[in-house]
Order: structure tokens, then sequence, then C-alpha cells
């Protein structure tokens, strides 16, 4: 009697849904109102940010190295809200939370992508501000405006290429059970934890990421107002550390508001744990909020800027006034 080895098929197909449910804010206590106060932070914050945007544009005194990695901030600010909260505002209006699977990639890449680039952003100025005060001699020969677009590119790059790689990693997984994601976007945590085959490769990837695109940049914000402060100790007078202080005023309080809500996120869920609508509300303000108060602080809180509006809103009046004498004399 012979014996006969059958070979079976190996089924790899990926189980990929078609759509995805976003579950997010959905069960709040009064949610609606929540949706109100993000849209009208959502038209406060493109005005703000388009119109410090302008103020550098027409600005010649704010053409320079830290100005440009301010209007990248603003550019970034800008780019995090329209990623965000326009799709939250749809699934309010329209009672649509489905998403599909390939649209979910998408947003899930652009939301991580903008918000890696706001702290990374802090993170560059933050450096503009090291070389300014503890290298003063020789800050406009190491920080041109080429080098601070070339950093700023690099960055972009450095971030591109992680999230695809933490998106095509999901492309991998099988959902063969859940599809309603417990966030207010088609977040990466939630996402590979529906999966039902091995996600330990897209785990690594989430503590990649927090460690390369929070932790390292606050290590390094934290770093050179440490070598700030040194520095500051070493000038004379009392009057020249208030001066020296006051141009990273902005950039403290910009620092604080985007990273004290996650840093509080991450040690308090693995901690004690979080409420999943605690962390969802908590998540939702700190990526909506920042990009509406950093323009306007920097606006505010800037002499230089402060100026440039002062001399951009003369020259206006000024044209006005000319355009209005030569009807007068033409008449």
């Amino acid at each position: 009697m012979s014996s006969q080895t059958t070979t079976l098929p190996v089924n790899n197909t990926i189980m990929r849904p078609q759509m995805f449910y976003i579950s997010g804010l959905h069960d709040m206590p009064f949610a609606n109102y929540f949706y109100v106060f993000l849209f009208i932070v959502l038209i406060l914050t493109v005005f703000s940010n388009v119109f410090l945007l302008v103020l550098i544009c027409f600005g010649p005194s704010l053409h320079n190295p830290k100005y440009i990695a301010v209007s990248h901030l603003a550019l970034v600010d800008l780019c995090t809200s329209l990623s965000v909260t326009p799709k939250v505002i749809e699934m309010f209006l329209f009672n649509s939370s489905f998403i599909t699977y390939e649209a979910c990639l998408a947003d899930m890449f652009f939301v991580l992508f903008f918000n890696s680039m706001q702290s990374l952003s802090l993170a560059i100025l933050a450096y503009d501000r090291f070389l300014a005060i503890c290298l003063p001699l020789r800050y406009h020969s190491i920080n041109t405006n080429g080098r601070m677009i070339i950093i700023i590119f690099s960055v972009w790059m450095l971030s591109a290429v992680t999230f695809s790689i933490m998106v095509l990693l999901i492309t991998r997984l099988n959902f063969c059970g859940s599809t309603v994601i417990n966030s207010y976007f088609c977040d990466h945590g939630p996402v590979f934890r529906l999966a039902c085959n091995d996600s330990s490769p897209n785990t690594i990837m989430a503590f990649t990421t927090i460690i390369l695109f929070l932790f390292v940049p606050l290590a390094f914000i934290l770093f050179t107002y440490l070598a700030i402060g040194l520095a500051l100790l070493k000038i004379a007078t009392a009057e020249g550390r208030q001066k020296a202080l006051k141009t990273c005023t902005s950039h403290i309080i910009l620092v604080a508001l985007f990273y004290t809500p996650l840093v509080v996120t991450y040690f308090v869920a693995y901690a004690v744990g979080f409420h999943p609508n605690a962390r969802i509300l908590n998540n939702s303000l700190s990526t909506t909020i920042p990009p509406l108060l950093n323009p306007i602080i920097y606006t505010l809180k800037t002499e230089e800027v402060t100026e440039s509006m002062k001399k951009l809103f003369k020259t206006k009046q000024d044209k006005n006034r000319k355009i209005r004498n030569s009807k007068i004399l033409a008449e």
C-alpha cells in the first residue's frame, strides 16, 4: 500500500474590512456642543495662522531663520487642524461615522504626520533660541535661512518615511472581528488593536514613534533650556538676562501648551488608566487648541511681530490716504 501525501493550499489572504466605524465623542454628554466648539476653533485657527503667515511673508524684518521656523509652525498648525477637525464635523453634520479602509489609512497618516511635525517644529524653535542666546556671535553664520530650510525639509522627510512605514504595517493585519474604532479619528493604537493576528510589529512601531516624535524632541527642548539657563547666569546685568529671556517667553508657553496634556495622557494612561472618553476628549483638545493659540501668542508676545504688524497697517493706511488725496486733487 503506497502512501500519498496531499498538500493543502495555504490561505494567505489578508482580511480587510470595507469600512471602519469611528465611535469617539458619540456617547459623550453634551457632545453636540463640543462639535460646535470645534467648528469655532477651526475657523479661528485658520484665520489666525493665515494672518501670521501673511504677516511674516510681507514683513521684510521677519525674513530670518527664526521666523522661517515660526511660519513653518503656523503652516503645520494649519494643516493639523484641517486634517482633524473637518472630518469630525462632517461626522456630526451628516451622522456619518463610517470611513472606508483606504480613507482610514490616509486619515491615520496625515493626522499623525502633522501631530509629529508640531513636536518637531517646537524643537526647531528651541534650537534657534539656543543658538541666539548661547552662541550670539556665531548665530548668523551658523543659522542661515538656507540651513533652516534644510532642517525643516529633513524633519518632513523623517516624519513622512516613518509614518508611511507605520501605515504600511497596518495593511498586513487581519480584521476578523470588531471594526469599531474607539477614537475621534483613525487612530493607530485603536485600529491595530482590532486585529486578530500578530500585531507586535505595530506595537513596537507605536512605542518607537512616541519616543522619536514626542519624548526625544521634548528632551532636546529641555536640554536647550538648561543650556540657555546656564548662559543667562553668565550675563552680568539683570536687565540683560530679562531681555534675553523675553525672547524665549512665547516658545516656553507653546511648549507647555503642547506637551503638558500629551505627557499627562501617556503617564496617567499607563499608571492608573484613563476612561476612554477622557482620553478621546484630552487628545482632541491637545490636537486642536495649540494650533489656535500658537499664532495668537506669537503675535501678542513677540515684539518683532507686533512691530511688523504696526508697520504693515501703517503702510496700508498711508496707501489709502494717498489714494484719497489723489481722488480729491483729480476732482
